[in-house]
């Protein structure tokens, strides 16, 4: 049998490729229309000003993964066993209880960002008179009070495609609003409104679809179930503890470069850097898709206690994303300075050596992107944590020596040694995982 016809003949890998397809199509149109977003942002704003929006909006939502628990994982790895076992009551009680919990969460990080909005003006932006910028974009995380866990009942309930049409539609809406600023003369206020629209847009459009798959598979009265039906509340609170403490950490070190970017360098530098991770970020439109549509495959397999199939299953899907990742990021190096240029201008070219160091690491990260979802299936919530935080430790620590003397280069090299090093511990710690499992049963 042929390399080719493998891929072809497996249904697993197939509805996979189909579910992503779908997802990856309006993706792919919503970040072409956020390349002309920052297109006109760029030229329209300048460095300092595209890295002042950057820092505003990265604050909130590092503030709020700070203090999430990740709900969208604990809705797929419970909720998902759940409804494949049919238990609808304990699913019923699963998602009230993650819906008021994260909802419970946004309030708590929109206050969190409305009395520290001074010190982040003082701190991070160094611009005076713009705190009310950080609580203004704020009011997103209001609008997006559900929205890990609707995403997490897109997934179980396989319509995550539908993501990727709300997604469409507030890029859509997001890009109308800057092109009238952009041709008819605007400012940075408004650019922050478009943004703060495409983001509630997002919030609100995935609740009202998860709402509708809820009714559909648990019918209209689901959640005045009790929450007092989940049997197995230590293990879900131990789940989501570890998720709280690992998306803390991925937050701090992996995911807020734009405020450590503007803690030790400034706005002008934030706008190169944040030039050079968008558009390294071309490299997320088909990974997010597969990352959306594999963690409930992983977990059935691994409640089935399918090994071989699990183990076929993370090769094709590592072989397929070799493939385009590889070739994206060796055109991204290649004509990294052409695509600044296109992108947005050549006074931001200063974001090449960035770009260069950002796209190994992004590379290396979406090759073996299944990592952490294949931990959290097996139940090893915690091993992430502690890989996580001491690579952080070591790319902060570095970060304070490094990133004054090197600028965003070595905050992109540093970025990309945590990839590195996390996901390559995770993934062999998760298929040393499978082997032991795959012996004793």
């Amino acid at each position: 049998m042929s390399l080719l016809s493998k891929f072809k003949d497996d249904p697993l890998f197939a509805r996979v490729m189909r579910s992503s397809g779908s997802l990856f199509s309006n993706n792919a149109l919503a970040l072409g229309l956020s390349v002309v977003q920052g297109i006109m942002a760029t030229r329209m704003l300048g460095p300092a000003g595209f890295g002042l929006i950057g820092v505003v909006m990265a604050f909130a939502s590092t503030v709020n993964s700070v203090l999430s628990f990740r709900m969208g994982e604990l809705v797929v790895r419970y909720g998902g066993e759940y409804l494949n076992k049919q238990e609808k009551e304990k699913a019923s009680a699963l998602l009230k209880a993650a819906g008021l919990t994260e909802a419970s969460v946004s309030l708590t990080a929109f206050l969190v960002v409305l009395f520290t909005a001074q010190l982040a003006e003082t701190y991070l932006a160094k611009t005076p008179d713009i705190a009310w910028m950080f609580t203004f974009f704020a009011i997103n995380l209001l609008a997006n009070f559900n929205t890990e866990t609707s995403t997490g009942v897109l997934q179980i309930t396989e319509k995550i495609k539908l993501q990727g049409t709300v997604n469409l539609i507030q890029a859509i809406v997001t890009t109308l609003i800057i092109a009238g600023a952009f041709f008819f003369g605007g400012s940075i206020t408004i650019v922050l409104i478009a943004y703060l629209i495409g983001k509630s847009i997002l919030g609100l459009g995935l609740f009202i679809l998860a709402q509708q798959q809820l009714k559909e598979k648990l019918g209209n009265g689901w959640w005045r179930t009790p929450i007092s039906k989940l049997t197995a509340r230590r293990e879900i609170f131990r789940f989501a503890f570890s998720s709280n403490i690992s998306a803390t950490i991925i937050k701090l070190f992996r995911e807020s470069e734009l405020i450590w970017v503007g803690f030790f360098l400034d706005t002008t530098a934030v706008g190169y850097y944040r030039v050079a991770y968008t558009i390294t970020h071309f490299l997320t439109i088909p990974a997010d898709p597969l990352i959306a549509t594999t963690f409930p495959e992983i977990n059935k397999l691994v409640v089935e206690k399918s090994w071989g199939r699990l183990k076929s299953f993370l090769k094709k899907i590592t072989a397929f994303s070799f493939a385009y990742n590889v070739a994206i990021g060796a055109g991204l190096i290649l004509f990294g300075h052409w695509v600044i240029r296109i992108y947005s201008g050549a006074n931001y070219l200063a974001a090449y050596p960035a770009l260069v160091a950002l796209t190994i690491g992004l590379v290396f990260n979406y090759i073996l992107f299944w990592n952490r979802p294949l931990l959290l299936a097996l139940g090893l919530p915690e091993f992430p944590v502690y890989v996580t935080l001491a690579a952080g430790i070591i790319k902060l620590a570095l970060s304070f020596w490094l990133v004054p003397a090197y600028g965003v280069a070595a905050v992109g090299g540093l970025l990309s040694f945590y990839y590195i090093a996390s996901v390559g511990m995770m993934v062999v710690r998760g298929m040393v995982e499978i082997k032991r499992l795959e012996i004793r049963d």
